[in-house]
């Protein structure tokens, strides 16, 4: 299958690109700029030059292909509605192009973007094989600047490891390996208005995280309240606010998360940075 990515050369869409040419598809990656190019080209994926704002290019590359894995978002925190919106566009754009055509279109599920997801559920209804794909708070693995290196970052500029009020918030994890798993089974078999989780099983309680943190530091743990949460923690404060349980039904078929998901394991590995 011919596939468009976008977000093909982040740190998860890299991952993608890999998945998906190891079995046997041809990727076809939207990057802005020459350097995204000769990344895309030296894994043996073809490059479409276009960014997010530019749907004309979106649609051109979504039109071409055989199937669309969006992964692309603007993380602009500072604008963060601004980020949905434009997110939202793209999803319409490459959505009108595919409309009749049985194709499967897999967007990823971001926080308060509603819009794109249900954008995406609308196509599902109008002849596009569409699904929603949402990821764990912490998607870990090699390169990975996200969630837990965050929170490692800010109890060391903090000096203590927080949590918040009794800490009994469940964080869910991936690494990023499976988060590629998982995008390529939905793109292959994933039915018209799936949602699918790519978590582990039972997620980690927010202290012992906190806890694991203070002791590879060595500095104190502290509970912290709700109010207290956003200016500690900063945008990652709903995060650490959020529990999240998932069953494994919720899971695409034929996938499961492997040992590589264990968040203990990242946080033992990230801590001794």
């Amino acid at each position: 299958m011919v596939v468009f990515v976008t977000g093909a050369t982040g740190y998860i869409g890299s991952a993608v690109v890999r998945e998906l040419m190891q079995y046997g598809h041809q990727v076809v990656g939207l990057t802005r700029s020459d350097e995204g190019a000769a990344i895309l080209k030296a894994a043996g994926a073809e490059a479409h030059i276009g960014t997010l704002e530019d749907l004309a290019s979106l649609q051109s590359g979504a039109a071409s292909a055989e199937g669309v894995i969006h992964l692309a978002f603007r993380h602009d925190f500072s604008d963060f509605e601004g980020s949905l919106a434009t997110d939202l566009r793209a999803v319409e754009a490459m959505g009108a192009v595919l409309k009749g055509s049985e194709k499967p279109f897999v967007i990823t599920a971001h926080a308060n973007g509603e819009g794109s997801e249900n954008a995406a559920m609308a196509l599902a209804e109008q002849g596009v094989r569409t699904s929603i794909v949402s990821l764990a708070p912490s998607v870990h693995g090699e390169g990975d600047k996200g969630f837990v290196p965050r929170l490692i970052h800010i109890a060391r500029e903090k000096g203590f490891s927080a949590f918040i009020g009794e800490g009994s918030n469940r964080c869910t994890a991936v690494h990023r390996l499976d988060a590629a798993s998982l995008f390529r089974l939905a793109l292959e078999f994933a039915p018209a208005g799936s949602r699918l989780d790519g978590v582990d099983d039972e997620g980690v309680p927010f202290r012992d995280i906190a806890g694991i943190i203070c002791k590879q530091l060595n500095v104190p743990v502290v509970s912290i309240s709700q109010e207290e949460a956003q200016s500690h923690f900063g945008f990652l404060g709903l995060i650490a606010c959020f529990s999240r349980r998932i069953s494994a039904i919720d899971c695409a078929k034929g996938w499961t998360e492997s040992i590589r998901s264990a968040l203990f394991i990242a946080l033992l590995c990230y801590a001794n940075l």
